[in-house]
């Protein structure tokens, strides 16, 4: 019984290896639509929250750079508005400028506007498996940039890049 499962972790491991092997050095990123302009998209990733974080300021890990760059908004005449949704907030401890949403079926680049207060974040919009009335999770990073109340369920304007 011992041989079988060891043999059986062998061959998942070759199997993941195989898998993993035609990837080395390619370029995850998609190549750019013919039709838009090239975008400078910010690094929305960030460092996850420490392990003790109780304060807001302890679980949005952004920097101040960051945070600058996200909220310039892009020069693209192609934005597609994707619609308005109310927003709540997502997990704390997954850091960056992200926007989970009914709105889009696959991970891209986009907006999101804060009417109340006018200010916009660049945000990735991450698919939400829901229907696209059931409302969107926005990282803390994303709403203390818009300026949205984070205990409340803002309506926020979403779009695509």
């Amino acid at each position: 019984m011992m041989l079988r499962a060891t043999a059986l972790t062998a061959l998942a491991a070759l199997v993941g290896c195989a898998q993993i092997e035609g990837l080395e050095g390619a370029d995850p990123r998609p190549e750019p639509r013919p039709d838009t302009a090239t975008v400078s998209v910010p690094e929305l990733a960030a460092p996850p929250p420490p392990a003790a974080a109780r304060t807001v300021e302890e679980f949005d890990t952004t920097t101040a750079e960051q945070r600058a760059e996200a909220s310039v908004a892009p020069a693209v005449a192609t934005e597609e508005a994707l619609g308005v949704t109310v927003a709540s907030l997502g997990d704390p401890t997954e850091a960056g400028f992200w926007v989970r949403t009914p709105l889009v079926s696959e991970t891209r680049q986009g907006r999101i506007v804060y009417p109340q207060t006018g200010q916009s974040a660049q945000v990735e919009l991450q698919p939400l498996d829901a229907d696209p009335g059931a409302g969107s999770q926005v990282s803390l990073a994303a709403f203390r940039l818009i300026g949205a109340p984070l205990t409340g369920l803002p309506e926020i304007e979403v779009f695509a890049q």
